[in-house]
């Protein structure tokens, strides 16, 4: 058995196969699942990677091994094991996926009852230590394994929360990466009035186009150049398991995740007055904002998925956003859905004009972003003191993730990765020359 300690994430279970990764450990990661949480029945699914067929084979092994019943969705994207689990009413499930990550990588995204994750404070350091142990419970019987095909129903929940009357015959270029999004978007886009330019749709683990993660500027270079060739007015990308997408307008140019989520939450509360919007700290003022401005109630959170999914529960928020491409409905389950936003902005594009850029001109104008930027550093806590001595005094100095420092004309965000020596910088101001400036002053702290 190959399990390296290391793919054991704050949030999932990510390594490369087979070095630090095989089937004998997916196998002993299943079935330590199962004996931490007790599930009747879970679901089970894979992605396109190479590697997937092997791992959730092992997978579904070893959660009936220690007598858990299976409902086996096959190929799916992550956001389909969650309807799974949420629409059928299952104790939990397994999701075999590396999401955005090269070839040679795979993993799993875990869940329990009601749709929560299974993170590093949450469960996943039980069941490491039961998985790297290899001492499992022996259960009365073992599980039963049933397929469930899950994709049409996916596609009717999906559809059920947008007004399909009211998107307009707009021309979109999908970009799927070889990933997921194209197997989910099949029953999908045959219901959709759009004029759809699709793009990387099958399915291909060897990812022989571009790396599925649209974060990265060389891998959105395509959708870029192809919406402005085509004279299209969106265009939309995934990563590999289609559980975020990522816009670029009707003049070509990418969309920040905090914009998209400041858009979304007015459509959000276009349809549900004073609710709650839950928005991660790197965001924009873009988000608060627009949530207030729109009557509603803007709350922040760390940064990650379990962390979010937890809050939007905790607070009883109607969506989410992060700046990564994770946005969350509470209609679907208060988890991170690649498709519903996708469907969402659609139809706010449409009943708004038909221009993405228009709508988010008043953003741009007013709101000046720095993106993430990543430095190595060798010292995390004594850059981070170093900061907060330099740019604390006369602001609003907070702690919830990493080091947060708010002046009245300029922000910033700095925290550190969860896998590598990094500090992650996330800053704005009110004009490009002030957040120019202000973030080489905060570079220079970081990069001395």
């Amino acid at each position: 058995m190959t399990l390296d300690p290391s793919v054991f994430k704050a949030y999932d279970v990510r390594g490369v196969v087979p070095s630090e990764l095989d089937a004998e450990g997916a196998y002993a990661i299943a079935r330590a699942y199962v004996d931490v949480f007790a599930p009747r029945r879970i679901a089970i699914g894979r992605d396109m990677r190479l590697s997937s067929d092997e791992l959730g084979e092992a997978a579904i092994r070893g959660a009936l091994d220690a007598g858990a019943d299976v409902a086996d969705i096959g190929l799916a994207g992550t956001e389909m094991m969650y309807h799974a689990v949420g629409s059928l009413g299952l104790d939990g499930g397994i999701a075999v996926t590396a999401s955005h990550n090269p070839s040679e990588y795979n993993g799993m995204k875990i869940v329990r009852r009601h749709v929560l994750p299974v993170g590093g404070d949450s469960g996943l350091e039980k069941v490491s230590r039961i998985a790297l142990a290899g001492s499992f419970k022996v259960p009365a019987q073992a599980g039963v394994r049933t397929a469930v095909p899950i994709l049409e129903s996916f596609a009717d929940k999906v559809l059920s929360l947008v007004d399909l009357s009211a998107i307009a015959p707009l021309k979109v270029v999908l970009d799927g990466g070889n990933g997921m999004a194209g197997t989910m978007l099949a029953p999908i886009l045959g219901r959709l009035p759009i004029e759809a330019v699709p793009c990387f749709m099958e399915p291909d683990g060897s990812f022989p186009d571009h790396q599925p993660n649209p974060l990265l500027e060389e891998n959105r270079q395509f959708i870029i150049g192809k919406v402005r060739s085509e004279g299209a007015q969106l265009g939309i990308a995934w990563d590999g398991d289609a559980d975020r997408c990522f816009f670029v307008d009707d003049e070509g140019e990418f969309v920040p995740g905090d914009f998209i989520t400041a858009l979304l939450a007015e459509a959000t509360l276009e349809r549900h007055p004073g609710a709650t919007i839950l928005y991660d700290l790197r965001a924009s003022r873009a988000v608060p904002d627009t949530v207030e401005r729109c009557g509603g109630r803007a709350v922040m959170s760390r940064v990650g998925h379990a962390f979010i999914k937890q809050r939007m529960r905790d607070e009883d928020a109607e969506f989410a956003g992060e700046v990564s491409g994770h946005y969350y409905f509470r209609d679907f389950y208060s988890v991170d859905t690649g498709i519903v936003p996708a469907l969402v902005l659609l139809e706010l594009v449409s009943r708004k004009g038909g221009s993405l850029a228009a709508l988010l001109r008043p953003l741009r104008e007013r709101y000046h972003i720095s993106g993430e930027i990543n430095t190595r550093v060798d010292d995390v806590p004594v850059r981070l003191q170093e900061l907060k001595d330099r740019f604390g005094p006369g602001a609003r100095v907070t702690h919830l993730d990493g080091l947060s420092v708010d002046h009245d004309d300029w922000h910033f965000n700095v925290r550190s990765s969860n896998t590598e020596p990094l500090l992650r910088l996330n800053l704005e101001a009110y004009s490009v020359e002030e957040m120019e400036r202000r973030r080489d002053e905060v570079l220079a702290v970081i990069r001395p």
